[in-house]
């Protein structure tokens, strides 16, 4: 066979065809004369197929394997990138560096009440531009130090972190960092700060054609002048002045970096307002910033060794904020920047910057008639009573209050402080005191909704007897747990009810009822009713309430009972809108989150500790009450430092909270001996100023009696339907044998109505309680039925 032959058998086969004379005799199995017993090329392979099928001559490659070739794969990646980069160039020559005006662009927020009424307007735009030859070399470069390292040498683009932000813009992922300085100067000066794959793609257009046509130095002048750092402030200058009352040239290193580690999350990082998480954050985040500094060569690691964080100074209000106007407009614009943050996928930063200044109109569920009441009610109560000037600690009490309407989640009013000027930080939404005694339904609300028993298998119902002595140790199956809490004014009771502990606001009793439900059940059930749980261990210390919460959050888990197990988040915002487009708002009111019975027994409960407990003088005995029933509990937490009353009737749920500052170093401080009208310790609880400001407001403002409706057969609101179930402690314990003939619980202080749901009638069915044997502390005497402020209407 010729090599032309040759070359065509190997293009259709790829191998040497045989010698059609040697072929034959191959497969006969014969050899040439004179030739070695060789099969020729070929041959075996032949003989294989035969072997197979007889399927004769090799198969083509089939359609996919001639598809996919090294030839067609390279050719097809060469040519994607050939048209990625002409796609490029095109952008590159048709998107023009477009003419920034953002001051331009900046309106004022209009702030209404939920009747239409103009409550406030932002006022103007908080920006001075500087000329970066006016900022100290040194803090320039904590802005670089932060943000951008390689700003001084790269192209102005990060092709990475820009590719990541595509992709999880396509994916629906939000956010991520990594720009470089020169593409957040383009975002905030020429661009806006939406989240789509056309900005992010013009963003790396412009930026490239920016880095070429502009400084360095002109651009992080861009940057610094331009970036947003909370409390209104846009701009180096603005910010230096809001946080340390200084010319931004004449700014520290130390300062500076706070300065940078701020562009971060502002809200979060504002010393003035941050939680203890929020600082320990943008501590680290300034440390960050000077050890890149020494790492560039750009601050000497001795004189960084020598600095300290430098706190910032109190923020001024501005106008148009005073009085409560600041406290309802800065929850309003953090709830509408949450909703950005979960809509669009923006960044703290980002959606602040996307709120502050930008010509919202927001209307508030702030009911003005109600909002004037609560003022009313906390001066009337409280702040009226107090004088710094003759006693320290008058100056000391902050009071913050949250009222929500149950049916529909809207916050009707709201007490942030006595004025934003005086107190720029919210106590409505502080998260930083304990709760105290206002957790124990939570407790209970666990217990029922998961049909908890205790360690010797009783039921766990507000009929169950639990031992009540002061400093009982608590025990898990048989084992103390190092865990023994002291009652109020270390008063043992022995074998109660948990209807009369929650009525007398007993320690030992929750702290058993905790351990017998399971801590991580206690704190699951929490975090479904409204409360931060993040991060809290599941201890029995917790059942005292020794987490922080806020009066909003309170108001919101009871909120939540009242609404029979369906979830209520309070919300501050009507309606926003922005040039004509309307921001889609979720509905507060949210899917049930504990079962009805279980909710509603709580309410019934807590119906006792109005009409039989520690809030009965204030609440129960208030001649506005008009026979209106009434849910609620009374909390003081360890040491005095905060006082609470949480309470609701079917339309209205309001949490009130007093809380002891110190006016200058901010730490928590006892409210012991505040308005000197307490006789004995001194001590505010629960059941005085707080549950009287309760009273005065919400009894004030009731436009008629109305009564729960509850799906129960348990609890103070309702004749028990059998007697006291008891449950016996483990031997370790003291006292640890129940009587045998358990304590009846004690008797209704309201008849109850004949309806299956248990409404209590107006009229209370006993007379008010004599005075109680419990002395004051360290009187001696016995306390006196009506004097809400003593001590004996507690915890």
């Amino acid at each position: 066979m010729g090599r032309a032959e040759e070359r065509r058998a190997r293009q259709r086969g790829g191998r040497r065809a045989a010698p059609r004379n040697r072929s034959a005799q191959t497969a006969a199995g014969a050899s040439p004369a004179g030739s070695p017993s060789v099969a020729a090329p070929g041959g075996r392979a032949a003989a294989r197929r035969a072997g197979r099928g007889g399927r004769g001559a090799g198969p083509r490659k089939g359609g996919i394997r001639r598809f996919f070739t090294w030839k067609r794969i390279l050719g097809t990646f060469f040519g994607l990138c050939l048209l990625g980069i002409g796609g490029f160039v095109v952008l590159y020559l048709l998107v023009p560096i477009p003419k920034g005006n953002p001051i331009a662009t900046q309106q004022s927020n209009v702030y209404k009440y939920s009747d239409g009424t103009i409550m406030a307007r932002d006022g103007k735009v908080n920006r001075e531009s500087v000329d970066l030859s006016k900022v100290p070399k040194p803090v320039q470069r904590c802005f670089v130090a932060a943000e951008n390292k390689t700003f001084y040498t790269d192209s102005g683009v990060d092709l990475k972190g820009t590719a990541r932000g595509l992709i999880n813009t396509l994916t629906g992922k939000g956010t991520q960092g990594g720009s470089t300085i020169t593409q957040q100067y383009v975002k905030n000066y020429y661009l806006s700060q939406e989240q789509t794959v056309t900005r992010k793609l013009k963003e790396l257009v412009i930026a490239l054609k920016v880095d070429r046509e502009k400084t360095k130095e002109d651009i992080l002048a861009g940057y610094i002048n331009t970036s947003y750092y909370g409390r209104g402030a846009y701009g180096i200058q603005a910010a230096a002045q809001a946080y340390y009352r200084v010319d931004a040239s004449r700014l520290t290193v130390e300062q500076g970096a706070y300065l940078a580690a701020l562009l971060q999350a502002p809200s979060q990082y504002d010393w003035a307002v941050a939680t203890d998480t929020g600082k320990r954050l943008v501590k680290a985040r300034w440390n960050y910033v000077l050890d890149n500094m020494v790492e560039q060569g750009w601050l000497d690691k001795g004189a960084r060794d020598r600095m300290t964080f430098p706190v910032p100074k109190e923020p001024k209000a501005t106008p148009g904020s005073e009085g409560q106007k600041g406290y309802l407009i800065d929850l309003a614009n953090k709830q509408l920047e949450q909703q950005l943050m979960k809509q669009q996928g923006l960044s703290a930063s980002e959606a602040q910057a996307r709120v502050e200044h930008q010509g919202w109109t927001v209307t508030l569920n702030i009911d003005r008639h109600k909002q004037t009441a609560l003022e009313k009610a906390v001066k009337a109560q409280l702040t009226s009573k107090l004088d710094k000037k003759k006693r320290k600690v008058d100056g000391a009490v902050q009071a913050g209050a949250v009222s929500v309407d149950p049916r529909t989640g809207r916050i009707v009013a709201l007490y942030g402080g006595v004025d934003y000027f005086d107190h720029y930080l919210s106590n409505a939404t502080r998260d930083d005191y304990q709760p105290a005694s206002t957790f124990k339904p939570v407790i209970l609300a666990a217990a029922l909704d998961g049909g908890a028993r205790t360690q010797d298998g009783t039921p766990i119902t507000p009929n169950t007897v639990y031992d009540g002595t002061s400093k009982r140790p608590v025990v898990d199956h048989g084992t103390k747990v190092g865990f023994a809490p002291e009652n109020e004014d270390d008063r043992d009771y022995g074998d109660i009810t948990v209807q009369t502990a929650m009525n007398k606001s007993v320690n030992s009793v929750f702290a058993q009822m905790g351990v017998d439900v399971g801590m991580r059940e206690v704190l699951n059930v929490a975090g479904r009713l409204g409360m931060d749980t993040a991060g809290l261990k599941a201890v029995p210390a917790q059942t005292l309430g020794s987490m922080g919460a806020s009066p909003l959050q309170m108001a919101g888990v009871y909120a939540t009972l009242d609404n029979h197990g369906r979830k209520v988040t309070p919300s501050i915002i009507k309606s926003a809108e922005q040039q004509g487009r309307r921001l889609q708002l979720p509905d507060p009111v949210g899917d049930r989150v504990i079962g009805r019975e279980a909710a509603d027994t709580v309410t019934s409960v807590l119906t006792g500790v109005v009409d039989d407990g520690t809030a009965r003088t204030s609440v129960r005995d208030n001649p506005l009450r008009g026979g209106q029933p009434v849910a609620g509990k009374t909390g003081t937490s360890d040491n005095d430092k905060s006082a609470w009353f949480v309470g609701y009737t079917p339309k209205l749920v309001t949490a009130v909270g007093l809380f002891g500052e110190d006016p200058t170093t901010h730490a928590q401080i006892p409210l012991t001996g505040a308005t000197g009208l307490i006789p004995g310790t001194g001590r505010i609880n629960g059941g005085g100023y707080p549950a009287q400001i309760w009273a005065a407001y919400t009894f004030g403002v009731m436009d008629g009696v109305t009564r729960f409706d509850l799906q129960t057969t348990q609890g103070a609101a309702v004749r028990p339907s059998s007697t006291p179930s008891v449950t016996r402690t483990p031997s370790q314990t003291p006292s640890h044998t129940p009587s045998s003939s358990p304590p009846a619980s004690p008797s209704p202080s309201e008849t109850p109505s004949q309806t299956p749901s248990g409404t209590p009638s107006q009229t209370p069915s006993t007379p008010p309680p004599t005075a109680p044997t419990a002395t004051a502390s360290g009187s001696g005497r016995p306390t006196p039925p009506d004097n809400p402020l003593l001590p004996g209407d507690g915890q």
